[in-house]
Formats: C-alpha cells, structure tokens, sequence
C-alpha cells in the first residue's frame, strides 16, 4: 500500500475555535498526524511526499473565487490592522449570510462583495475553521496527498490497489465553496474526482463520527458518484442541518446519496451492523473504485464523539473494506483523542493485511 503526505500539512496551527459559545483550545493540533506516522512506520509503510499538482484538482470541486479567498484571506485579514483597530490573530467570520439550502443550486454564486470581513462571512461557515498564516499551504498540500493516492490507485494495474492519503486538515465538511468544521477543501470529492479520470463510477463511503455534508452537497445532483455517509444521528450533533435518511439526491442524482444516522451511544456490533448495510446498496450500485473517508472520531474516548466504538470496530472495516475488492483510496478525516488514533489507524489496517501484503 502506497500512502502520501507532506510535512507542509503541519504548518497548519489553529489557534482557537468556538464550541457552545466559547472558545477553546482546537482539536485539529500537528501532533494527530505524528500519531498516525508511527502507526505507519510501525508497519512499514513509508509515506511518500505528493508532487504538487496546484490548484486544477481542488478547482474539480471548489469555485476559483473561494479558492482565491482561502489563499490570500490571511494577508487581507492583517491588512486590515490600523491605529486603533487590530483583527484578530486569525481569520473568523463575525457575520453570516443567509443560505437556504436549496437543493437545486449546485453552488452559490461568488461573493458580490470584495471586503474580507464580508468574504470571511460568507466563505467560512462557522467558528472552527479559523485561518492562519500557513493555512491555505497545509490545506493545499492536504489536498495534494488526496490526489496523489487516487493518482497512485488509477496507476496501479491491481483491481484491488489500494492507497492511503494522510490528508491534515481534513476535509468532508468543506462544500464546494464553504469552510466549516475544521475543513477547508474536500480531500475526499477531490479524490473522487481524480479516480474518475479512469473509472466511470465512483462511491464515497464515510465512516466518520460526522455527516459528510460537503460531499453530500458536491455530488447531490450527479450519478457517477454515490455517497453514503454512517454518522451520528445529526439531530443533536453537528453538522446538525443535514445527514438525515430522507436525503437520497436531487435530479440525475436522487437515489444516489444515502445516510445512515446512527444512535448515540452506539457500539461496535449497531456500527458493524449499519456499515453492513451501507455496503450492500455500494455493492447494488457496483462502483468501479471508492474512495473511504476514514475517521475515528466514533472512538469511545474521542473527546468529541458520541459513539462508544472501539478498536476492534476499526479493524472490522478494513476487512470489510478488503472483502470488496474495488480500488480503494483511503482518505484520512477525523479522530481527535492523540492517543487513540495510532492504535485506531493500525488496527484499522490490520484487517486490510491482504489487500497491503
């Protein structure tokens, strides 16, 4: 197994993000990625830096207008500095516009407005997608990592290639032009739409604590990607507007998004036993490569979870995963308790050793 990543994805460093009405200390810290690298090495898998591929794969997803604000909001944000007037130590929206949410509008339209306090309104959705002054590399690069794996799986003449993106930040809640809960591009459509270039169906399978709203949102008019996400029931959850069972897709899409709320609380065998059932409709739908936004967030000690998973869940789905045989491009998202994750990654690999050998 081949896995990708570049240092410049450490440069990230929020500093802050809002949580019921305070800010706290982020979750989104450098040293989740170390954990994840030991759990690599420990398997001999050498992670390999991904070439620099610009801007063309994100701009697949993103709108060049929202990419053009993530790359330059920081500069703006301190330019903004004079006697008497300091902004903050990183870029956060104090405004939001409205949105409704319209199913039938692919993407809204640019900012109509070139000031950076209106911009950060309306292209960062909420208060834990801060950005600093080495965001938008790390976010790049993250992305890089993204496409490098699928790049390395659509080589690859196996048709069980396999490939690992330790992609930091993360990215399923970032929508097509829109940063919200610690995400900024999505790694995940990215590498969806990279494996495309060879293979006509795709399906991205999330199995992080949380929905994956923004690839929900990127792919809900289209068929050549089916999404399905299993995450915590969202009612009481974030991103708590979406992630819901009644969500199948809009137009050419309808059918083609499934969710799989989950209860609180839920252990290995109520996981299991979903993800079972997200992967028969995977199987009806037959894709000929998928992409696995893996998070391990649903950990019983994650400090922001509310699942009751344990290591062994982990393991369960790389043999599932394994037991598909579809070119596969694993994309790194949640999982915040430092401690856990290596283990979790590791056990998570365990149950992919044939596919790895």
């Amino acid at each position: 197994m081949r896995a990708f990543f570049s240092d410049d994805q450490l440069l990230h460093q929020p500093r802050q993000f809002m949580r019921a009405g305070r800010l706290c200390e982020p979750t989104d810290v450098p040293a989740r990625a170390h954990a994840l690298q030991r759990a690599l090495a420990g398997r001999g898998i050498t992670l390999a830096e991904p070439a620099d591929f610009g801007r063309a794969p994100l701009e697949a997803v993103h709108s060049p207008a929202y990419l053009d604000f993530l790359g330059y909001a920081y500069e703006r944000w301190m330019a903004l500095a004079r006697p008497g007037f300091e902004p903050g130590i990183e870029v956060l929206p104090n405004l939001s516009p409205y949105y409704n949410g319209r199913v039938d509008q692919p993407r809204r339209v640019p900012c109509p407005t070139d000031s950076i306090i209106a911009q950060a309104g309306y292209y960062l959705g909420d208060l834990s997608a801060p950005l600093g002054p080495q965001s938008w590399r790390s976010i790049l690069r993250s992305a890089h990592s993204a496409v490098a794996a699928a790049e390395s799986v659509c080589e690859q003449q196996d048709r069980q290639g396999i490939a690992y993106s330790l992609s930091r930040p993360s990215g399923h809640h970032a929508h097509s032009d829109r940063a919200v809960g610690f995400c900024y591009v999505n790694n995940s459509a990215i590498a969806a739409e990279t494996l495309l270039k060879r293979f006509s169906k795709v399906a991205v399978l999330d199995v992080d604590a949380h929905h994956g709203d923004g690839t929900q949102q990127i792919f809900y008019q289209r068929s050549d990607v089916m999404t399905i996400s299993l995450h915590a029931d969202p009612s009481a959850y974030y991103p708590f507007y979406t992630g819901y069972a009644n969500e199948r897709g809009y137009g050419a899409g309808y059918g083609y998004n499934l969710n799989f709320p989950l209860p609180h609380g839920t252990e290995d065998a109520g996981f299991l036993g979903a993800l079972d059932n997200a992967l028969d409709a995977l199987r009806d739908y037959r894709p000929q490569a998928l992409v696995l936004a893996l998070g391990f967030d649903t950990y019983i000690h994650d400090p922001i979870s509310v699942l009751r998973v344990g290591l062994d869940a982990y393991r369960g789905i790389g043999e599932r995963i394994n037991a598909l045989g579809v070119p596969t491009v694993v994309v790194q998202e949640g999982g915040y308790e430092v401690e856990a994750i290596g283990p979790a990654l590791d056990a998570f690999l365990s149950g992919l050793v044939p596919a790895t050998a």
